[in-house]
Parts: structure tokens; sequence; C-alpha cells
């Protein structure tokens, strides 16, 4: 029921006023009966509803209008309250103001109540009540009057279901998903006293997977139809799951995006159970104008406490949830797992200062030596980057060299990563001139091929270093180089022509295509480790005869091609000497060292690493 009372308003009336100069007495008097006759002529005939009220609120007289509005005889209203056949006593403030009118204090009540006619149908009217003539407190008389504003009403009513309302599906919109939400979280504990639990909300977020191919192959007309048949679907499958709880708000949220909101989660069981009905009904073909449409939905599953939960974290949460159930495959429902939602925070976290944390020198380099397997002499290095975040302490490569390559953050890391390795190993060079010097191994990302000059900077660098390019070796990986052409088989051309040399990752992991090998100017296979571990006799485990044959046949095939082979993750005497009879030529791995700080190189320089 709405009531709005309102300030003030004219004061209506018959008063005397002052006889006129050249009337006598009994003219005047006569004259004002006769005017008194005409308002009171004008007051019966009236359309409008209207009362005339004493100052304790009791009816002085009512109008035909009146009457057939609330089903009686005017003359059987008076004496009668007022307020109570209006409805005026139904809300404390509307009575309040009532009586503030009918006492003197207030000059006008104007609010809006639901009636019900006499002859059955509802109405909303608008009572308005002003005092009559100029009383003192306590002794006047109000005039009560209603208007019918029911179509007003109606109108407003139908133009606020369109605002919150999506007119291809006919299911609540996204404003009006948020008016019941907030609503939802500020509800307090259920119940009251020793029984109240703790309120608690659900939400299960989905978009249909496919739809925009509907979309863009049949029309947008057979889309909204096909809309609004998984509206239904997904209605019948959120009444289904209420008759225990209730209170379940289908939406659309936008596009093909849906919103079941649970406002009393019975727990995750309760989400859980609707996400799996909601997948099954929308995994039935639907049949559109015709056409059989199959479609399935990915579905983010959040289920909390009410309490200390605002819209937008739930949203989020949400939004998040729905993300890893299309990362993960679709067509499937996604729990919100706050481990997972704190590893993408942490994720999000170091993307937004990666960046900046090359410029405030956050990054450092360890190097792992590369060893001659005849002799076991140090021959090289390979530059492994490591972030002192301030917050996350050290951080290993594989935490956010992956999220550098996905925002093209690599490219400026790695020309730093670059430039650093290069002047290191050139210091090594002069503070060690009797002594071989030491080659250096930097990875290259497949971003820093395409989205940067990587020829230019190398030499810049090279020239700025003073390094001699064949003390360079850049490590990319087996998937990267395989079947290059176009600009990376041009880059890397260019590269080993400056006299850089090439080296493929892993390999062995990849496409494995030695094919591509006689046409790429490669110089290093580095074999990945997974066959360097199939070699093992310790811990009772027994060698794979395959992994060794294999490791053979890629090391003899790369020494006919010219090509040096380097065996990662050497951590046993054992496995150095079995890949130092197959002819591996350089070794890498703990057995050796494990990426260590730049002084310690210095003190291998020209010997043998202890190993352990």
């Amino acid at each position: 029921m709405s009531r709005t009372p309102e300030g003030p308003a004219p004061r209506a009336g018959v008063t005397s006023g002052a006889r006129p100069p050249g009337v006598t007495e009994r003219e005047h008097q006569r004259s004002g009966l006769s005017e008194l006759r005409d308002y009171r002529a004008a007051f019966s005939a009236a359309a409008l509803p209207m009362a005339v009220v004493d100052d304790r609120g009791h009816v002085v007289r009512a109008n035909d209008a009146l009457g057939c509005l609330l089903g009686a005889d005017p003359a059987a209203l008076v004496h009668r309250p007022a307020a109570e056949l209006v409805g005026l006593t139904s809300d404390s403030s509307t009575w309040r103001a009532y009586s503030e009118v009918l006492s003197g204090e207030r000059q006008q009540l104007r609010c809006t109540l639901r009636l019900k006619h006499a002859d059955g149908r509802p109405l909303w009217a608008e009572v308005t009540v002003v005092p009559m003539g100029e009383p003192a407190a306590g002794t006047g008389r109000a005039l009560l009057s209603l208007a019918d504003v029911s179509d007003r009403r109606e109108l407003r009513e139908r133009l606020r279901h369109l605002r919150i309302h999506d007119p291809v599906t006919r299911l609540p919109n996204r404003t009006l998903f948020f008016e019941r939400l907030t609503g939802a979280l500020e509800t307090g504990p259920l119940q009251e006293g020793p029984a109240a639990r703790e309120g608690r909300i659900g939400l299960c977020y989905l978009d249909i997977d496919g739809f925009k191919a509907v979309n863009d192959t049949l029309g947008h007309r057979i889309g909204d139809r096909l809309l609004a048949a998984v509206a239904g679907r997904l209605t019948d499958c959120a009444e289904a799951g209420a008759h225990r709880t209730g209170g379940h708000l289908v939406a659309r949220m936008g596009g093909d995006e849906f919103a079941i909101l649970i406002e009393d989660s019975a727990g995750t069981h309760q989400l859980t159970e609707l996400a799996r009905s909601v997948l099954t009904a929308l995994q039935r073909p639907f049949d559109v104008s015709g056409t059989r449409l199959s479609v399935s939905a990915s579905i983010g599953v959040v289920e909390r406490a009410s309490a200390g939960t605002s819209a937008t974290a739930l949203m989020q949460a949400a939004d998040t949830t729905l993300y890893w159930a299309k990362a993960d495959g679709r067509a499937r429902w996604t729990l919100f797992d706050p481990e997972r939602n704190a590893h993408r925070m942490t994720r999000q976290a170091l993307s937004s200062t990666l960046r900046p944390a090359v410029e405030r020198g956050e990054f450092t380099l360890e190097y792992q030596p590369l060893v001659g397997m005849a002799d076991e002499v140090v021959r090289g290095v390979e530059a492994l980057v490591r972030w002192n975040h301030p917050r996350f302490g050290q951080l290993a490569p594989s935490r956010f060299v992956p999220i550098a390559e996905e925002d093209g953050a690599i490219v400026e890391l790695g020309r730093w990563v670059l430039r650093t390795a290069c002047r290191q190993a050139r210091r090594w060079q002069l503070e060690h001139p009797d002594e071989r010097p030491l080659f250096i191994s930097v990875n290259v990302a497949v971003r820093q091929v395409w989205d940067s000059d990587l020829v230019a900077d190398v030499a810049e660098i090279l020239a700025e270093t003073g390094l001699d390019p064949r003390l360079l070796q850049l490590e990319l990986t087996e998937s990267a180089v395989m079947g290059s052409s176009g600009r990376p088989l041009r880059v890397l051309q260019a590269l080993s022509d400056m006299g850089v040399r090439i080296a493929i990752d892993d390999f062995g992991t990849g496409y494995s295509n030695l094919a591509y090998l006689s046409r790429l100017p490669v110089s290093v296979l580095k074999l990945d480790g997974s066959f360097v571990r199939g070699f093992r006799y310790e811990d009772g485990a027994h060698p794979s005869p395959a992994d060794e044959t294999i490791v053979e046949a890629m090391v003899q095939l790369a020494h006919r091609l010219g090509l040096t082979v380097t065996a990662e993750c050497v951590e046993t005497s054992g496995q150095a000497e079995r890949l130092r009879r197959i002819g591996c030529d350089t070794g890498q791995g703990w057995l050796y060292s494990r990426a260590v700080a730049p002084e310690r190189i210095a003190e291998l320089i020209g010997t043998r690493p202890q190993e352990g």
C-alpha cells in the first residue's frame, strides 16, 4: 500500500465575509444562504467521492459518489469514522498525519490507498484531506475527497514491469535481479531467538555454449526464440527445485547469460542438484520454428552465508566460476573454490605488477652450468630468471613467465634478461682472460620473435656488451620452431648468420618432426629430461631400454646433421655415464650444479663441478 503525505495546500470552505456597502444585513444573509445551498448542491452532485468530517473524524455529510463507492446510502455514513471507511487507519504514519489535519496542526494530507469498490473491483484512490475554513484547533471540520488513480497506477506498474523484465524471454532482467539480490543480502538471521539460523544465499550463473553460432548462422529471430525456450526450461528447473525452500528467481542477465538466485539456500548440495538438472534439461534438443537445435550450458555455482557478502563480491565469484566451467571444457557446472580463486587473485596481482617490477629491479638471474660430458668441464651456463617479489618472495619462472607471455610483458622482460646475461658473460670473460670463455644460453619466448625486433635487440646488446656472438645461445621450444616459416624463420636465419647459436629446448616432447631440422638454422638439441629420467638405476628402478634406444637414435641423427646434443635433468652418475656412452655432448642437471648466483659460476670456470 502506498501512502504519500504531502505539504500545504489552499484551504477550502464557505465564509460569510464582510457586508458590501449599500447592501442591507438581511440581503447579505439571504445571499450567504443561497451561496451555501449552491455549495451543498455542488457537493452532492460531484462525481468525486467526498465527505465532510468533524474534528473527531466522524462523517458529517457524504455525497452520492462516496456512497456509490462504498455501497451505502450517504445518509447512513453520517457519524461513522471516515478513517475506517477509506482505510486511513492501516498505517501509523498516515493515521498520525490525518489526526494532525483534524486538529489544525497540519494543512493537508494526501496519500494513495488500495480500496475495494462496492461492485467488487479493486481500485487505487488518491485520498486528500484538507481543513475547511479557519477553525480554531480542535473545533473545525475537514473535507475528505477520493480520486480514482487506478489507470495511472496501472500504467506506472506496467512501465515498471517493462523496465525490470526482459522483452525476449519475459524473465526478470538484470535490474530486478539485483534488486532481489540486494534485498536478500540485507535480510537478517532467519527466525528469532534460539531457533534463529544463519541466512544463506546461492547462485547458478550460466551462459549457453554455442549460442553465438546459432545467431550467426540462423539469425537473431531464431536466436531469440531459442533464448525464450531456454528460459522456459530454466524456470521449470527452478520451480521443481523450489518446492522445499522457495525464493528462486530466474533472470536473463543479458545476451545468452542467465542467473538462478536461491534466496534461502539449504546448502551446496541444493545448488549442485539444481545445476545438474539445468544441464540435463538444456542438453535435450530444442525444436525452434521447425529447426532442431542442440546446445549446452556452462554454469558457475556459488553458495555462501548472506552475512558479510555483498552483491558485487557474489557476482565476481559467480563470474569467475563460470569462466572456470568454460575453461574446463564447457557443458558442465563448476563450484566456486576459494583456493583456486586465491591462485587466480595471485595471478592477477602478479600480472598487474610485472611490468613495473622490471623497472624496480626486482628480477635477478641465476645460472646453471652446462658441462662437457667427456671431461665434465663447464662449457657454458643457462641464464634462469627469478622474481624477488616483495609480497610472495622469490618466484621461479614457471610462476610468472606464462603470465608475461600472455600480456606481452615478456618482450620487455626478455630484453632485460638478454642484456643482463650477456653483460655477465662478458664480465666473466674479462675476469678470466686465460680460461676458455663460457657461452651464455638464454631462453626466448615466441612473442619475442613476433612482437619485437629480436634481431635488432640482439645486435644492439652484443655491440653494447662486447660479447662475441658465438658465445650467445638462444633457446626456443620445439613447438615454437617446428613448422616455422615467414617471419620466425627469417629471424632465426638472421640470428644464425650473425653467429648466434640456436638451440631447440625440450626436444622430443613436441612435434618431433626431424625433417624440419634439415632446413632450420639450429645448432643444438636439448633433450627433454623425461628421456633422461628413464636411465636411472638408483632406488631399485630399472633403466628403460626404449628411452635409451630413442636417445641414441636422436643423438646419432643430430650428429649427422652437424648438431650438438645437450641432455637436461642429469641427476645421477649412472645417467651421466650412459649419456656419455651414447654420445651426448653436454649435460645439465643437479648432478653438476643447481642454478646459482654469478659469483659461484666464477669459481667453476675452467674446473669440473663437484657432484652432489
